[in-house]
């Protein structure tokens, strides 16, 4: 069977926390997540999907966050979220290349000797080329979150999706965390998002994906395991896998 025939995404960008990288006591790597996220790709990889990443800086410094507690201006608390993104970018991809994954990284903001630059031709190149990328520093300036990076990647090399790997299951009407029995949504539209204020993303990145109707999936970062099925169209039964968000 050519699996290849099945795939309704031939091209992705994942977009996930740096928090998943290290365990709740800041101090350890978590390789259990770690490792399950590898799996996952390790498994999409032979469907002929063509993968990007895009990584926040959580697990090191928030610039928004540091800003807010810490007395440091806005500016520079994003830059420090920037560089907290291209460490997080080294460990995991070389996590991804030991287990001989084709993996590079390109950083918005030049770091020589350490990642590449990016550069959207090379990226092409690469990605269709079956490399995976992992893009690092954002969108390489203030002010913009890494949702907003992963969507504006998404657009440039012509994605077919955009996945946010989350804590949370989906989009909800009211933040479940706080609101365990909060309406959730299976499938939404932008602008009802943008409407109604759901801060499941900041709100440039949802106009961005709506206005090249490029679709966003939010999924758990523990059903991960599902993404194989999500992009092949399989339905699971009696499993909400997360909230799809489109133009309806």
């Amino acid at each position: 069977m050519n699996l290849k025939k099945k795939i309704i995404y031939n091209r992705i960008i994942l977009k996930i926390s740096g928090d998943f990288l290290q365990k709740d006591n800041y101090l350890d790597v978590n390789n259990d997540l770690i490792n399950n996220f590898i799996t996952v790709i390790k498994n999409i990889i032979p469907l002929g999907v063509q993968i990007g990443i895009v990584i926040g800086g959580g697990s090191i410094f928030k610039g928004k966050k540091l800003a807010q507690n810490n007395n440091i201006k806005t500016v520079l608390g994003d830059h420090i979220g920037i560089l907290s993104t291209i460490i997080n970018g080294l460990l995991l991809c070389s996590q991804m290349n030991l287990h001989n994954i084709n993996t590079v990284i390109m950083s918005a903001v030049a770091i020589k000797n350490i990642c590449d630059e990016y550069n959207i031709i090379k990226a092409l190149n690469l990605i269709k080329n079956n490399h995976i990328i992992i893009f690092v520093g954002g969108l390489g300036c203030p002010a913009f979150t890494t949702d907003t990076a992963a969507c504006l990647r998404g657009i440039e090399l012509e994605a077919d999706a955009i996945f946010k790997i989350t804590k949370v299951n989906g989009v909800f009407a009211q933040d479940p965390i706080k609101f365990p029995h909060a309406k959730f949504y299976k499938k939404i539209d932008y602008n009802f998002i943008l409407y109604r204020q759901l801060n499941i993303m900041d709100h440039t990145s949802i106009i961005l994906s709506r206005d090249a109707n490029i679709p966003i999936h939010i999924l758990n970062i523990n059903k991960i395991g599902f993404l194989q099925q999500i992009i092949t169209g399989c339905s699971i039964k009696g499993e909400v896998i997360g909230t799809l968000i489109t133009n309806i």
